[in-house]
């Protein structure tokens, strides 16, 4: 079960790399916006859908391993829902990141190119309130490869639309931000694909009653928001590093330095991650049942 999610979290790291590369090849500063803009939207974005979209595995993985599948189908629904309204302050914050990195002191060079790239990278929000859950909803069943493949078949055109975006049809930072926007785009519509087309356990059925839906939101939260807060705590004092680089004498070396430096070390976290993941739906389904 591993060994999938691991390749898949390798693949996400490739994808962070080339479009690190491909910031360093329009010069430093460009790289050292896009790293700023990552690591505020690392801060204040994905750490909350992932974290929240972390409190659908034991929901997830007691719901198949009771064979309830209203409630799978349910928990995906809700937690979907539950991401919908996070991306809405999130979307706020993403739109004044230069007004509130000018604020605390960043280099307003710096700034201004991490506020277009972070801008173009806007879309990402609604793709993530459906990759998230679909990844996690996917790993509960102990459904991995297919996760792999789908990872695997989106970064293959993730080089080549960047070289196309940002060589090409020279559209420098945007298009950086872009071709990543649509690398997940693709990688949501092939997991879709397989859970409506491929997959074959429709025994769930995907209710509409928006009744049915938020009427179970609030024990979902009670699991998501713990997650999300343990989740976030890890990440931010990681990301900070980045903002706090801002400060040195020279920031647009010392921010694109560590931005490289993050996205490096971010490979070690590829092996516990999907350990941590497998664990979990292993041990989910024989755990007692909490939720109807």
């Amino acid at each position: 079960m591993a060994l999938p999610i691991t390749a898949a979290h390798l693949m996400a790291f490739f994808r962070a790399v080339v479009s690190v590369m491909f910031l360093g090849r329009l010069g430093s500063l460009e790289l050292a916006g896009g790293a700023l803009s990552i690591g505020f939207t690392n801060i204040t974005g994905y750490s909350v859908l992932v974290g929240l979209a972390s409190g659908l595995e034991p929901v997830c993985s007691q719901a198949y391993g009771s064979k309830n599948w209203d409630l799978l189908s349910l928990s995906l629904q809700r937690m979907i829902v539950i991401l919908g309204i996070a991306i809405i302050p999130i979307s706020l914050l993403w739109l004044n990141l230069e007004s509130i990195m000018n604020f605390m002191g960043q280099d307003p060079n710096i700034t201004a190119m991490a506020a277009t790239y972070c801008m173009y990278s806007l879309p990402d929000l609604l793709t993530n309130t459906l990759l998230q859950p679909l990844r996690v909803f996917l790993r509960s069943q102990r459904v991995t490869k297919p996760i792999m493949y789908c990872s695997l078949l989106a970064v293959i055109f993730h080089v080549p639309l960047n070289y196309a975006l940002v060589v090409v049809m020279g559209w420098g930072v945007p298009g950086v931000a872009l071709a990543s926007v649509v690398t997940n785009m693709n990688m949501v519509m092939l997991m879709v694909g397989y859970v409506w087309w491929v997959s074959g356990r429709w025994e769930m059925r995907w209710r509409v009653e928006i009744g049915g839906v938020c009427g179970g939101l609030g024990p979902l939260l009670k699991v998501a928001v713990p997650s999300c807060l343990g989740i976030c705590l890890e990440w931010w004092w990681y990301e900070i590093v980045t903002v706090l680089a801002g400060y040195l004498p020279n920031p647009t070396l010392a921010v694109a330095a560590t931005g490289i430096l993050i996205q490096t070390t971010s490979m070690m976290y590829t092996v516990p991650m999907a350990l941590a993941g497998c664990v979990s739906a292993r041990v989910g389904p024989k755990t007692h049942f909490l939720f109807t």
